[in-house]
């Protein structure tokens, strides 16, 4: 398994946040590669005009090919920012400063040889920052304020269990393999690469749409792990009109996101609504019994219910 070594002063200074480049590049790991079913939906809408753009520009597909192993990420793309809720423009700009010997050195530790249109083409960092723009403007802008609202819910909802639970707690949920492990070690991963000594450096907690945890730096002393909050795919379907005249718009939207369980937290970052508001909407639907409840932690958790299934036109089980 790999690990991150820290220090106090290193847990002390760490910082969650998010980055529009890490965004980025997440969504263009989903388009690459196969997806759970909560991002089929997202993928079905982009993939085509993805594939489109790489049969017309080569270099972007063999960038994307090599750049994405599966284990290990070219690290020109994977910098985390200087600091967090960076722009992607910000970004961007120091992905450009990179050269193409750089850029193929990178590309090598995950793919041996390297594509001929690689070796051949001079300019790759502006390819590459080109690709990353274009799976923003066309995959991920349209929807980031929404995106944006879930990852800081998460956040918030995170960073507040630091003075009870500690980091133990903190860390609790990142991903299947990341814990604490005691005596300053953090388990981010379980491939075989060697313990990272970030002790004395700046750590940074990255909230994005992804699949799984990642680890990147900006040596000497910036490191961060990236982990996936999914809450904006947890419906992909809006109320239908009957629903809406049912229940009204705004509970109607609730009890579609609820089709899995959610926290008045995230509800409120992925609708908008306020948590009184909200709160007042759940109340309403679990006494109708459109939904169940149950308390996690400090959180308290809602789904559909059996009927609520059947009133939003999916299937029941059993």
């Amino acid at each position: 398994m790999s690990e991150f070594l820290v220090d106090a002063d290193t847990l002390a200074n760490a910082r969650f946040g998010t980055s529009q480049l890490t965004e980025a590049v997440s969504a263009l790991k989903m388009l690459q590669r196969p997806v759970e079913p909560w991002f089929r939906a997202w993928k079905d809408t982009h993939v085509t005009a993805y594939r489109r753009q790489l049969a017309r520009k080569p270099v972007w597909a063999a960038l994307a090919e090599s750049a994405l192993g599966r284990s290990w990420v070219a690290d020109f793309i994977t910098m985390p920012p200087l600091e967090p809720n960076q722009e992607l423009a910000d970004e961007i700009a120091t992905l450009r400063n990179f050269d193409d010997d750089q850029i193929r050195a990178d590309l090598s530790v995950v793919r041996t040889p390297l594509p001929d249109v690689l070796l051949s083409t001079a300019g790759l960092a502006d390819q590459a920052a080109d690709l990353l723009r274009w799976v923003w403007n066309e995959t991920v802008e349209p929807e980031w304020p929404r995106r944006v609202r879930v990852l800081q819910a998460d956040i918030v909802s995170r960073t507040s269990r630091l003075s009870e639970q500690g980091w133990s707690g903190v860390l609790r949920g990142l991903g299947p393999d990341v814990r604490w492990l005691g005596d300053g070690r953090i388990q981010v991963n379980r491939w075989d690469y060697p313990t990272t000594d970030v002790r004395g450096c700046d750590l940074m907690f990255i909230a994005t749409h992804a699949q799984r945890v990642s680890v990147s730096w900006r040596k000497p002393d910036r490191f961060a792990l990236t982990y996936p909050v999914t809450g904006i795919f947890a419906s992909t379907a809006a109320p239908g009109e009957p629903l809406v005249q049912l229940l009204g718009r705004n509970r109607a939207r609730i009890l579609v996101e609820a089709a899995e369980p959610v926290s008045t937290t995230l509800l409120a970052a992925t609708t908008g609504l306020s948590l009184a508001a909200i709160s007042d909407h759940l109340r309403v639907l679990t006494e109708a019994g459109l939904l169940e409840r149950r308390r996690s932690g400090r959180s308290v958790l809602y789904w559909q219910s059996d009927t609520g299934r059947r009133v939003v036109g999916r299937p029941v089980s059993g």
